[in-house]
């Protein structure tokens, strides 16, 4: 797989000033960065200077991180990119970690490579806490070592990614992570895990969170459970 491949994909919903920052962070480590620009509304897609490598898709309606992450694949293919790495618009995720990603892409082209968040003391507790239910249906619902179901940075084959999603069902809000992963590792698609630091910026900080606990953690419940359902209709 040649660098030439690869593809930094960033889905952004109203991430204010950090999206400027996280895009000229990617952007330092040499591969080419698209933005998808979710129906924003808060003008942070304004802050983005034209510069070579970066392309930015604009969606008229938010309709969620999958259904961004979609619309950029669906270009990526066209383009002839080979794999997608998805990252976080929100600065969570290191850019410095990006040639890493790649590289272990690269030795791996056919799997997943998962990022496994190592938090700081700046993570959420009860995040922390209630994201190791979703790795433990992961793992029932794929019998895999699933390092995290939930950790949204991550290098994917592009070709199979973009099957799974076009096949459906759901993946497009908040269940993205999870459910494309599920729906991979039925596939065949393999998993490598690797670890890498994340940071969790305070609303001071320019930190944004779209997260609701109650929806949210409802709406992955939900997802589990039709999950389940389709695993156990296949046997």
């Amino acid at each position: 797989m040649s660098k030439a491949g690869q593809l930094v994909l960033i889905p952004s919903y109203n991430t204010g000033p950090r999206l400027a920052r996280t895009v000229a962070g990617a952007l330092a480590q040499g591969w080419p960065v698209w933005v998808v620009v979710d129906g924003s509304d808060d003008g942070s897609d304004a802050a983005l200077a034209a510069a070579p490598g970066l392309r930015i898709i604009r969606r008229a309606r938010n309709g969620g991180k999958g259904a961004a992450v979609l619309a950029g694949l669906r270009e990526a293919a066209r383009a002839g990119f080979t794999h997608v790495l998805v990252m976080d618009a929100d600065g969570q995720h290191p850019a410095e970690e990006i040639a890493n990603f790649f590289g272990y892409s690269r030795d791996y082209p056919e799997a997943m490579i998962l990022g496994v968040p190592v938090f700081g003391a700046t993570a959420p507790r009860i995040r922390v806490l209630g994201r190791r239910l979703s790795n433990m249906l992961a793992r029932l619902e794929t019998g895999l070592e699933i390092g995290d179901a939930l950790f949204g940075f991550r290098v994917y084959p592009l070709a199979p990614l973009l099957a799974v999603m076009e096949a459906g069902p759901g993946m497009l809000g908040y269940d993205f992570d999870t459910g494309a992963l599920v729906r991979l590792c039925w596939r065949g698609v393999a998993v490598r895990n690797y670890a890498v630091p994340v940071r969790y910026f305070s609303r001071a900080e320019g930190g944004v969170s779209h997260f609701r606990y109650g929806r949210d953690n409802a709406r992955l419940l939900a997802m589990h459970v039709r999950l389940g359902w389709e695993m156990l209709r296949s046997r």
